[in-house]
Order: C-alpha cells, then structure tokens, then sequence
C-alpha cells in the first residue's frame, strides 16, 4: 500500500524538480511591461505582461512570464512604462501552477535607453538632376 503511495509520490518530485532546474530554452524579449502583479491563492507569484510591438500602430503581441526571484520584481515596478528587455528562461512540463502561471521565467531586466546620435549629421550635397534647383541659373554653352 505504502509503495503504491510512495512511487507516484516520488516521481511527480523528480520531474517537479528537473522541470524547474533544466531549462528548454533561454532567451530576450523587448517591450513595455503593461500589467505586472503578485497573485495567487496559496503560492503568489508574481506575474506580468509585455506587450511587444514591432510596428507603430500595429497590434502588439503579449508575451506572459512569471518571476520568482522579488528583486528582480522590484527592477521591473520601477520601470514599468518604459522599454524594457527582459531575460528569461523555459521551463517546460511544470506539473503545477504553484511555481508560476507560465512557462517563462524572467531573471534579469534591463531598461532601454534611447540612442541619441553622437555626431552631427554631414551636409547634403547639392542636387545636380536635369531639372536643377529652383532659382538657379544656367549659362548656356557658346555655340561654334
């Protein structure tokens, strides 16, 4: 009876424990968190939102994450609204939602600045089409 118990017991363990410590996939996504809370009945972690747009004006994709680590929660809260890259790490076949309501772990962040350009802009040369510029003058050419 007890081994029928135990053995079940065991390996629901084991792969709760490989799931969380082997990674599938690691990778960085960019964009504005736009929804990031602790929730949870009994297990709260936090969890969030980033809306990642590729295009101005066009519809953003959501990426969910999860994070367990609360410095790196505090990081996100305080740059919330601003662009963001978040690093994160996929662990696949989490038996529950206790550890996280997704897949994806965010373990670092990093705010994005924007660059501003270091040197000035060169001049344009000017335009020698056929159709010149307005109000320039032609000499024309002598005849033989």
């Amino acid at each position: 009876m007890t081994v029928v118990v135990l053995v079940p017991l065991l390996v629901i363990t084991l792969w709760t424990a490989i799931a969380l410590n082997w990674s599938y996939s690691r990778g960085d996504r960019s964009g504005y968190v736009q929804k990031f809370s602790k929730k949870g009945w009994l297990c709260k972690t936090w969890e969030g939102e980033l809306a990642i747009v590729n295009v101005p004006g066009s519809q953003p994709e959501i990426f969910r994450f999860t994070v367990r680590d609360d410095s790196v929660a505090q990081q996100i809260r305080q740059i919330m609204g601003d662009r963001v890259t978040l690093s994160y790490q996929q662990h696949m076949g989490i038996p529950f939602s206790c550890f996280g309501d997704t897949e994806y772990f965010v373990d670092s962040v990093l705010a994005i600045t924007e660059m501003t350009p270091t040197a000035p802009m060169p001049p344009m040369p000017p335009s020698g089409g056929a159709g010149g510029s307005a109000g320039a003058t032609t000499t024309p050419a002598p005849r033989p």
